[in-house]
């Protein structure tokens, strides 16, 4: 009978022991991801939809966020709300020199995107101090491509500072076409080809042009946390990103067609947006940099990294420029 007790509460102790790391182990299986707005976040919402990261790490809980800017999801980190943000290079580095522990995990997209005016605005020159220039922040990737062409055109990249208004894509796009207080909106696809098609409005300045080439416009930052903490999980997710890129690029028709649930247009304008000669879907990072660099010299950051590892995990891939 004292051997039947014994036994009894051994298994009893094993039970305790399985359901406690039952639980932390599905504490442990949740991973929080934020996305922003427009055709760049494409294969985010193929990752999504398609369940990529549930099917690579069976039993995770995935939480998806849709934020308006980086200083949202900068935010949320910071307050450990957020594991994965998707975001644009230069926001990333202001959170980086401001000592958020993240880094980059992954490119994701590179997009047309360009500053959209209207038509009695011809070039950067004609922009003038009652003029506003709507973009989703400061220190956004538009506001740093807007500072870049300053210091091209003006040789003084903050030029513009004083004129920029805060309004998320959508927003900027209805702002402008009210033909009032917002005369230029800094945007990307699809908001910036909509802007285009409207009468009275036309593109003074692209991305490329004020960057000088083509850069990634949208990566993947991860917290050290997740790296760290949950290597499995963040492996997880890389795989995913990049199995979602896949999709896309050797599926753009079916991948239009799922994405008509996310975009309020017609799949046969998501192909063309997906397709387009300037669109890639892409896990290189570019334009690293270029970016740190500029930002660096013109004191929109307060320092530059001296080792790419300190901004990318390893195994990241990357451009060298």
């Amino acid at each position: 009978m004292k051997r039947f007790g014994i036994i009894l509460s051994l298994l009893c102790l094993v039970w305790i022991t399985g359901c406690t790391a039952t639980k932390n182990d599905s504490q442990e299986k949740v991973i929080r991801i934020a996305e922003q707005y427009g055709i760049a976040y494409a294969p985010v919402q193929i990752m999504k939809d398609q369940g990529i990261l549930e099917k690579n790490y069976p039993g995770i809980q995935v939480i998806w966020e849709q934020m308006s800017n980086t200083t949202a999801i900068r935010e949320a980190m910071v307050s450990n709300k957020l594991d994965v943000g998707f975001m644009a290079i230069p926001p990333f580095l202001i959170g980086w020199d401001n000592g958020m522990d993240w880094k980059i995990a992954t490119g994701l997209s590179s997009v047309p995107t360009g500053l959209v005016a209207k038509d009695e605005i011809q070039s950067l020159q004609d922009i003038e101090n009652d003029d506003r220039i709507a973009l989703p922040q400061p220190g956004s990737v538009q506001h740093i491509l807007l500072a870049m062409a300053c210091k091209k055109e003006f040789n003084d990249p903050k030029k513009m500072d004083n004129l920029l208004v805060t309004l998320s894509h959508p927003d900027g796009m209805t702002a402008l076409l009210a033909g009032n207080e917002i005369t230029a909106h800094f945007t990307s696809t699809p908001y910036r080809e909509a802007e285009l098609a409207t009468t009275g409005y036309h593109e003074i300045l692209t991305g490329e042009e004020a960057f000088g080439g083509d850069f990634s416009f949208i990566v993947g930052v991860t917290t050290k946390k997740l790296h760290d903490e949950n290597p499995e999980v963040y492996k997880a997710f890389n795989q995913s990103v990049e199995e979602a890129i896949l999709f896309i690029n050797e599926n753009p028709e079916e991948a239009a067609e799922i994405l008509t649930k996310y975009y309020d247009l017609s799949k046969e304008d998501i192909l063309k947006y997906l397709t387009a000669e300037d669109t890639e879907y892409s896990a290189t990072v570019k334009g690293i940099k270029n970016f740190s660099d500029f930002m660096n010299e013109t004191d929109y950051l307060k320092k530059s990294y001296t080792s790419i590892e300190e901004v990318v995990w390893e195994n990241t891939d990357y451009a060298e420029y």
